[in-house]
Order: C-alpha cells, then sequence, then structure tokens
C-alpha cells in the first residue's frame, strides 16, 4: 500500500467515522417528552375555503390552504382548529381548497383537500371528508387521487346529493379529474362530467329554482412550479349547464370567449332573487372580464372589462350576487370590490391595510350585511355590509416557504410568510404566551431567506431574556 492511497484511506475514515456514530439509532425514550408546541404567529395565512351557516349567522367554517378546518362561533373573534385530530393516517393532508355545509342540515360538512388553486407554490390534497357532527369527526370518503379539488355544492333539500369539481394534478396529467357526483353522501362517486386527463373542474353552482339545473366550469391548466407569473390555458376549457341532474352536459358559448381566443379559468354565479340573471368571471388571453346573462346562462355579453376586476385569472374567479339585488355584485381580486350597477362599475371596499389577495366571498343569504371573505391573510368577517372587518391576528395559519433560528437563548424564529412579509419571533416569552409583542419584521419578503448572524447571539438588551438581533442578513430571492 502506497503512502498517498493511505493517507486517502485515513481522511476517508475520519470522515465517514462520525456519519456512521451521528447515525446511530436512538432509544425513543430518551426524546418521547419532547411535543410541538405552537409559537405563532397569530396572523392568518393563504386561505380559499370559506362558509357561514345561514340559520346560525354567528358560525363560521373557513379552511387555510395548509391548516386544515376552523370554526367560529363569535363571528369571527376567536377560531378553533377542528380537523387536528384525525386517524392516523400517514397520507392525511391540511390543505384545503373546498368546503361546504349541507343547507338542510349544518351539521355535516364537506371538505375538500387540496388548495384549489393553480400556482408554483401549491400543496397537492389526499382526498375528501365528511362530518356530520358539525366538525368534531371526520371520515375520508375517497377521491385520493384528486389532488386538488376546487369547489362542492350540496342540493338544498337532501344532504346526501352533492357535487364536487375536481382540477387534479397540477403538473401533469390523471384520469381522477372533472366534475363528479354523489347521490349518498360521498360514500360513493360518478364521473358526470369529464372531457380528458388534462381538463379539470373548477367551480359548481346550482340553479335556486331547481337543484336538478348545475352549472360547471372546466378549466385546462398547468402551472409549473418554476413559473413566476402565470400559467397555461390549455384547450377544453368552458362553461357547461346540465338541466337533468348531471346527467347530461352542454357547452354554453353564445357571447363568451371561445378556444380561439384562449378561454380559461371562469367563475359562474346566479342570482338568488332572479335566477335567470346570472355573472360570470371570465379568464382569457382575448376577451377577459365580467360578463352577465339575463337567460340563465343561454347567451352573455361582457359588462366590465378593467384589468383591476378581472386580472390574474390563475389566482382569482370568484363572482358573487346580493341574494336580495341581482344588480349588486361583489368581486374578489387583489382588493374585493363591489358593483351596484350589474356590473358597470366598481368600487374597492375591502384592500391594503390588512389584506390583500382575495379569493372566496361568501354572503349570507338572509342577512345581506354578513360577509365572510376568505384571502391570504386568512378570514375576515363583516356583520354591516362592510364598513367593519374582524381581525386576522387570530388565526395562527401563516404559510412560510423557508424559517431558520438564530444562537440566542431562547432562541428566535425567522422567516418570510406567504403574501405577509418577514417575522421573527421569540419561541418562548417572559409573560406566558407568545403575543404580537414579541414579533419584529427582518426586512425579507415572502420567497426570501434570513440568516441571522451566528456571532452576534450574545448581543441580548440588559434585562431582557430575549430581543431581534441587529444587523439581520438577508438574502431575496425573485420568485
Amino acid at each position: 500500500m502506497n503512502k498517498r492511497f493511505f493517507g486517502i484511506l485515513l481522511v476517508s475514515f475520519c470522515i465517514l467515522l462520525p456519519a456512521a456514530l451521528f447515525a446511530q439509532q436512538y432509544d425513543p425514550a430518551t426524546y418521547q417528552e419532547l411535543h410541538w408546541r405552537l409559537i405563532g404567529p397569530f396572523r392568518g395565512g393563504r386561505t380559499v375555503a370559506i362558509s357561514g351557516v345561514p340559520g346560525q349567522p354567528n358560525v363560521f367554517y373557513m379552511a387555510p390552504n395548509n391548516g386544515g378546518v376552523w370554526k367560529t362561533t363569535d363571528f369571527g373573534r376567536t377560531w378553533n382548529p377542528i380537523f387536528d385530530n384525525q386517524p392516523n393516517d400517514p397520507q392525511h393532508s391540511g390543505s384545503i381548497g373546498a368546503l361546504a355545509i349541507a343547507p338542510s342540515n349544518p351539521d355535516i360538512i364537506y371538505v375538500g383537500s387540496g388548495e384549489g388553486l393553480r400556482r408554483p407554490d401549491l400543496s397537492v390534497g389526499d382526498g375528501f371528508y365528511k362530518s356530520t357532527d358539525a366538525g368534531r369527526t371526520w371520515q375520508h370518503l375517497g377521491l385520493r387521487d384528486a389532488q386538488q379539488i376546487a369547489s362542492i355544492i350540496v342540493d338544498p333539500k337532501d344532504p346526501n346529493r352533492l357535487f364536487v369539481a375536481v382540477q387534479g394534478h397540477p403538473y401533469g396529467p390523471n384520469p381522477e379529474r372533472g366534475v363528479f357526483r354523489s347521490l349518498d353522501g360521498g360514500q360513493t362517486w360518478q364521473k358526470v362530467l369529464y372531457k380528458d386527463e388534462n381538463n379539470g373542474g373548477d367551480d359548481l353552482v346550482f340553479d335556486p329554482r331547481n337543484s336538478q339545473v348545475i352549472f360547471a366550469s372546466m378549466w385546462s391548466s398547468r402551472r409549473p412550479p418554476w413559473t413566476t407569473s402565470g400559467g397555461y390555458n390549455g384547450p377544453g376549457s368552458g362553461l357547461f349547464k346540465s338541466t337533468d341532474g348531471g346527467d347530461n352536459w352542454r357547452q354554453l358559448t353564445k357571447g363568451l370567449p371561445g378556444a380561439d381566443e384562449g378561454i380559461g379559468r371562469i367563475g359562474p354565479t346566479v342570482a338568488p332573487s332572479d335566477p335567470d340573471r346570472m355573472y360570470a368571471w371570465v379568464n382569457a388571453k382575448k376577451g377577459s372580464g365580467i360578463y352577465r346573462s339575463d337567460d340563465a346562462g343561454e347567451s352573455w355579453q361582457q359588462v366590465n372589462d378593467e384589468g383591476r376586476i378581472y386580472g390574474r385569472g390563475d389566482d382569482f374567479g370568484c363572482v358573487r350576487v346580493d341574494p336580495k339585488n341581482k344588480d349588486v355584485i361583489y368581486v374578489a381580486n387583489t382588493s374585493t370590490y363591489r358593483s351596484t350597477d350589474a356590473g358597470k362599475n366598481f368600487t374597492a371596499i375591502k384592500g391594503a391595510p390588512g389584506g390583500d389577495d382575495y379569493h372566496t366571498i361568501w354572503i349570507n343569504p338572509e342577512i345581506p350585511d354578513i360577509i365572510a371573505i376568505a384571502l391570504d391573510q386568512g378570514t375576515t368577517i363583516s356583520v354591516n355590509g362592510g364598513q367593519t372587518w374582524s381581525s386576522w391576528y387570530n388565526q395562527p395559519t401563516a404559510q412560510f416557504y423557508h424559517v431558520i433560528t438564530d444562537n440566542q437563548f431562547p432562541y428566535w424564529v425567522y422567516g418570510g410568510q406567504q403574501e405577509s412579509g418577514s417575522i421573527g419571533t421569540a419561541s418562548r416569552s417572559d409573560f406566558g404566551e407568545i403575543t404580537f409583542r414579541d414579533w419584529t419584521t427582518v426586512g425579507t419578503e415572502e420567497y426570501g431567506y434570513v440568516a441571522p448572524d451566528p456571532h452576534r447571539a450574545a448581543d441580548i438588551l440588559p434585562g431582557r431574556s430575549a430581543r431581534p438581533l441587529p444587523g439581520i442578513e438577508r438574502v431575496v430571492l425573485d420568485p
């Protein structure tokens, strides 16, 4: 053995021996007393699933894209998680894209997992869930390969009859997509609207006069993780109508952009006070905007083409009608907008500070002044028609792309929060619970990395057990 080879062998041994020692298995009893604990921050994260209970105006359910299902019984003053204690299912997902309350039995809740959005940064789901006791317990009911469930509607008179819009895999084709129907409360499923392995179901709505009439939008889309703005709309997207309970469907095209205009995501809605009046958010390469129909979807006309109203169709697509007035409509975008003239003109009623990127609007059908919105900062509720709104500093559902700790004692945790800037927060407080008084910003944006200086861990103000380190270095990455 020559000296050079022996030297290489010795160095390799010195490198690999510590790795082997660290790889040894430890007795679980050594760390069995360690438990996860919540350190916040107590502010909301991206949410698209929201519903209230018409006969119980104080009760709402919401589901963040990465946070399970939450419930409030006091108009959003406090929120409690109700989806955490699931069976020990290794595939269980806390990513939620849709939820619905059965109108005839508010104890029955249906939840579809997956974010229900086409974004470069998303979480996929593992199927469909149901609760029959107002969220205390849950049962998994299939559609496990759906990955992205975007919409659920339940027959107003039959809690066991429901339709589910499945977007399918976000980055590739799969057959479990389209519109599914169940007549037995989710125990079995029928695929009732399907075009091909690239077209997914996106939105659903009943005709309030007749639940045998259903409108569904199909969306052929991809959003690869390496894209920074916009995915693509493939051929086959469109708005469909069934008049026989979902057995047969036909595409509605008169007045809407077609395949030549690159039609993509469509968000339809029906006016409860006049079901012949419909509105639709239409995203297309040519002809995007808000459309109106006065003959139950048979023909359409564009009523608004403002970019601030219809822009970013990959992220947004929700339009809702006041239950009592067919000319008052709401649109969710980077702000929430309201029109009182059937969509011709809009005024922003909710936006920053306190939130942006609004996804879903729910309006109480009996009390239209009660409005709930799901947005990138959780969920906010108004009981006075949008004059004031509940706080988002009571929902610990923030999403973080990157986190890091420093060397203080107690240590601090840093990261960029999705759509809400950055945060540094203490891992424990001298005063009991960790509150917003123990937070600070560190100057990065949602996708950014934070790098605390390891040599300044002892730089703490006298009399304080912890504080943010001065001179935090940051690296900002262009998403």
